[in-house]
């Protein structure tokens, strides 16, 4: 009996502890950009005016017609609901606390500071970002998994060929890309791998 216990209890662990950590950053609750843009005002001015920002609505019918028209796409379909098409214009879909639908989680629409940066609702946990914590370091909250570094992999699960607007012959040039277009009249606070 006492083998058996001796088991069981790793064995108990390892099904615990495995999957949270192979979980990464979706054990964090998402919280969406108005939440971000409490602290982080400049960046997420400078985000909302983008493509990124307003990716959700190239969903729907009759926006970017002629684009849609050139890849092929009916330009009145409503592709707001297409889970082929959700996974590159919203915020965590498919993730725990992720984007749902518009009606139940709008604050997830379009590729918010999250999708990049990480689920945000462990960073205004006590001791990281928060407004009582202004002194956070960067270096702690990256070393706690809050925060992954941007890098060309997070680009490239959107920006790839895959993609209706671009040929099969697309490659994302990150190094070109990373300082352009999410927050181009903000300049990037940190290095981007």
């Amino acid at each position: 009996m006492m083998r058996i216990e001796r088991l069981w209890i790793p064995a108990v662990l390892l099904a615990v502890v495995l999957p949270m950590a192979a979980q990464g950053q979706e054990a964090h609750d998402y919280i969406g950009t108005k939440k971000c843009k409490t602290c982080h005002i400049k960046e997420w001015r400078s985000w909302s005016e983008t493509k990124m920002a307003n990716a959700f609505e190239l969903l729907k019918p009759g926006v970017n017609a002629e684009a849609k028209t050139g890849a092929g796409l009916d330009p009145n379909q409503d592709y707001t609901t297409d889970q082929e098409c959700l996974r590159c214009h919203v915020t965590g879909l498919g993730k725990p606390g992720g984007f749902v639908d518009i009606e139940t989680t709008p604050e997830l629409a379009g590729v918010g500071c999250e999708t990049c940066h990480g689920a945000g609702g462990s960073y205004t946990k006590e001791g990281f970002m928060t407004l009582k914590n202004k002194e956070y370091k960067k270096a702690e909250v990256v070393a706690q998994g809050l925060v992954p570094q941007v890098s060309a992999a997070q680009c490239t699960g959107c920006h790839n060929s895959e993609s209706p607007f671009v040929g099969d012959d697309f490659v994302f040039d990150f190094e070109a890309n990373k300082g352009e277009g999410t927050h181009e009249l903000f300049p990037l606070k940190y290095e981007h791998e």
